[in-house]
């Protein structure tokens, strides 16, 4: 067991926003654990993939309990699992509430005490949530207000946290998105999704992971969203 290597654990991470984050950690030097629903092993001895839905409890629990046995340590834990449905407000289902809120909420909670408990044991860690950007900034043409529930929640509890840990030794950042050039939207969606940006463009992958690799370097910031949006936070445009 190598306890020097720092190690990563990214939920979501099979595709999008979460495969780009497994990579960069790992140029980084880090050792990452990949948590999806069907996320598979691959070639590279330093990610360990852990299949489940990470808002059941004992999935979280095996995530952590996996990075602790190969690795010996938790130093990030980035909160990227997460489902977005857009409906008129009143065409939500109990069945989309009770996904938004077991993935969105549930998820970070469970992986989050779990990390959290390994990482105080140290003294030592930095927690990283993505949010979105619509919950300072709704679009009158993006309806979402299960994301606003429950992605606005997590915004919440990373000032809560970070303030609440800032002595022992933890850091609690987030990062807003914008529209993302992802598998999830089809090419024939990006002329209007880029057109809900300021500045006329989806957002790549890359983008995020900069920021998110940004939180890492940043020893004196907690409790801070950065807003990674095209301009949308701004205000009206």
């Amino acid at each position: 067991m190598d306890t020097q290597q720092k190690v990563a654990i990214v939920t979501g991470a099979s595709q999008g926003i979460g495969a780009g984050l497994v990579q960069a950690y790992r140029a980084q030097g880090y050792a990452v654990v990949a948590n999806s629903r069907n996320i598979e092993a691959g070639a590279d001895d330093g990610v360990i993939a852990v299949p489940g839905d990470i808002a059941d409890r004992a999935v979280a629990r095996r995530v952590a309990d996996i990075a602790i046995e190969r690795f010996g340590r938790i130093d990030t834990l980035v909160n990227n699992a997460g489902i977005f449905i857009s409906k008129p407000f009143t065409e939500y289902t109990a069945e989309d509430f009770d996904k938004a809120i077991g993935v969105n909420l549930g998820g970070f909670f469970h992986i989050t005490q779990f990390a959290l408990a390994r990482m105080l044991e140290r003294e030592h860690g930095h927690i990283v949530q993505i949010t979105t950007a619509l919950v300072e900034q709704p679009l009158a043409n993006v309806p979402a207000g299960l994301a606003s529930l429950t992605k606005g929640g997590l915004a919440a509890v990373t000032r809560g946290l970070a303030i609440e840990y800032a002595g022992r030794g933890i850091r609690v950042n987030a990062v807003a998105p914008g529209i993302i050039r992802t598998p999830m939207h089809p090419p024939e969606t990006h002329a209007f999704l880029s057109g809900l940006h300021p500045v006329g463009r989806m957002g790549d992958i890359q983008d995020i992971v900069d920021a998110v690799l940004y939180l890492e370097r940043a020893g004196f910031v907690t409790g801070e969203t950065i807003d990674v949006d095209g301009g949308q936070h701004a205000g009206r445009w």
